[in-house]
């Protein structure tokens, strides 16, 4: 054999072997995308979670822990008086939060009628002690939160009633009243004696009761032999009023 036909027939060799190998891979990927899928099925086997054994807390959920906050905080503020105030922490912002999740939410309109009626308990106590313009104040912030309540209305008439009544209002300072100090027991006898002049009986508004009683004490005392008629009312404010008879 020469060797021009040593290198035809090893060339043919070559390409003959290069056929097979083609040949083999066509059918190894047959079985692959047949065979070998099923036989891979025979043998791994997937395990799935039962849909009992799935939890995920859902948008429903979630929004009704939101609203459970708000209500929770919402009482806590009213409860502290902080009905519109501060911007960041007051009863009526959280009560509007959780109607705006759940506008049928009786909780949270009940929070905003309560708000009214200790916006208007307190614009009566302060028109009862001649506080005119804190009236008028708590009176616009519960007409802010419901400006049709009738009893917003009814407390402008009272309100009005007291500033018309004539009596006398004396608004003090409640630091000095507590520490009892010798300026504010020369006030008390000074009221007092108008007391006494007009034939007035007084109220006695005060933080505490011993501290109310002390202040009357004064005032008896200013005017011994004349018995002082009126009451006392334990509040915030430190104040007395002498309510001026008709006659």
């Amino acid at each position: 054999m020469t060797p021009y036909q040593t290198i035809i027939r090893r060339f043919a060799v070559i390409l003959l072997t290069g056929l097979l190998l083609e040949s083999c891979a066509v059918q190894e990927q047959g079985r692959t995308n047949g065979e070998v899928a099923e036989e891979l099925d025979q043998t791994i086997s997937v395990t799935t979670l039962n849909q009992a054994e799935v939890y995920q807390g859902t948008p429903s959920d979630d929004r009704q822990r939101l609203i459970a906050d708000l209500l929770f905080d919402g009482l806590q503020a009213l409860d502290a008086d902080r009905l519109l105030t501060p911007i960041d922490d007051n009863a009526h912002a959280r009560f509007k939060r959780a109607l705006a999740y759940d506008p049928d939410n009786e909780i949270a309109r009940q929070g905003l009628i309560d708000i009214v009626a200790r916006y208007v308990e307190l614009a009566l106590e302060a028109s009862r002690q001649g506080l005119f313009p804190d009236a008028e104040l708590l009176l616009d912030r519960a007409q802010f939160v419901d400006e049709d309540h009738p009893a917003i209305a009814q407390a402008r008439i009272y309100l009005q009633e007291e500033m018309n009544s004539g009596d006398l209002f004396f608004n003090l300072d409640g630091r000095e009243f507590a520490r009892r100090s010798e300026a504010a027991q020369e006030r008390l006898s000074d009221i007092a004696r108008q007391a006494e002049k007009l034939d007035a009986f007084f109220l006695i508004t005060a933080p505490n009761d011993g501290q109310a009683r002390w202040m009357f004490s004064i005032m008896r005392e200013a005017v011994e032999g004349y018995r002082l008629r009126g009451n006392i009312e334990l509040t915030s404010k430190t104040s007395i009023r002498l309510r001026i008879p008709d006659n």
